[in-house]
């Protein structure tokens, strides 16, 4: 068991799965469905402060260098421009809700990387980031449940 409950918090730690593999990962294989929350949540909620932490030291070296300064600074530019507006109007809230859609491409570790090259603050991302992930649980938890529910009606049951 204590396998599968490491497998759970790798997947919900990667970028590629997060939530969406880790819990599902967990309740499949036997992890009752709060468990498997609990902990793929926790997991996923500390991506954010490890993403800012790490991001900012590599950060820091690699803008030494001329190639990646004139990359990231016409980069950073770029997405202010573009995302800049809205960023202004929904704000964390905005964030949070970008956070918790448990779509490819969404969740915390896109999340904590538009925290970043926005220049929002950190503790404060961070929290939001949490928030959405929690949101983003539930929804998995209770598609994962629906959905196990609802396989009974395609599969026949036969009482020996």
């Amino acid at each position: 068991m204590t396998k599968i409950y490491l497998i759970s918090a790798i997947l919900s730690f990667i970028p590629i799965s997060e939530l969406r593999g880790g819990i599902p990962y967990a309740y499949l294989n036997g992890v009752p469905i709060i468990y498997a929350y609990l902990l793929c949540v926790l997991v996923n909620a500390l991506v954010a402060p490890f993403f800012f932490f790490f991001l900012e030291t590599i950060h820091k070296a690699m803008y030494r260098l001329s190639w990646y300064r004139k990359f990231f600074d016409k980069s950073v530019a770029r997405a202010r421009k573009k995302v800049g507006e809205k960023i202004q109007k929904y704000g964390m809230a905005g964030l949070m809700v970008f956070v918790a859609i448990p779509l490819p491409i969404t969740g915390a570790w896109t999340g904590a990387l538009g925290a970043w090259v926005m220049g929002l603050d950190k503790k404060k991302s961070s929290l939001f980031i949490a928030l959405g992930v929690m949101i983003s649980g539930i929804i998995v938890s209770l598609v994962i449940l629906t959905g196990s529910s609802l396989s009974s009606i395609f599969t026949k049951q036969i009482n020996i």
